[in-house]
């Protein structure tokens, strides 16, 4: 994991500096052109910009996971097994249809964004169904508990 972060931030700087040179070479460039009068190019600025401070949100966020968490995980290990890293998940059940009915209602959804607002409603009313389905599915006939 410091490895993460040490790369994370090498990103973060490199990102600021790419941002301060292609500030000043857009200022410098636009000076000579006709009609552009030396002004900043916002759009490549402000990405450039908000990559660095991404990638510092992100090194930052992974040095205080690697503080709380008291050591190496099993992963960052050369000396660990398999069983080491091996948490349990939780349960899934491999012959439900709820997920997919869920996928199609979402799906739905996204249509009616482009198509038309009616579909939403549909595809949201589905939406609704394919949860309760999928929330409730071990509290109804073989399967209740």
């Amino acid at each position: 994991m410091r490895t993460s972060i040490n790369l994370f931030r090498i990103i973060a700087v490199f990102a600021a500096v790419v941002c301060v040179v292609y500030t000043v070479w857009n200022v410098l460039s636009g000076a000579t052109n006709a009609g552009t009068g030396g002004r900043i190019e916002w759009v490549g600025t402000v990405a450039l910009g908000l990559t660095a401070v991404l990638a510092l949100f992100v090194a930052f966020y992974l040095s205080r996971s690697y503080r709380s968490q008291g050591g190496p995980l099993p992963e960052d290990r050369l000396d660990a097994s398999i069983d080491d890293g091996d948490p349990e998940m939780g349960f899934f059940s491999p012959w439900s249809w709820w997920p997919l009915v869920l996928a199609i209602s979402a799906g739905l959804v996204f249509l009616g964004l482009a198509v038309g607002p009616w579909i939403i409603a549909f595809g949201g009313g589905l939406v609704v169904i394919g949860l309760i389905g999928w929330v409730y599915e071990y509290y109804r006939n073989l399967f209740a508990r």
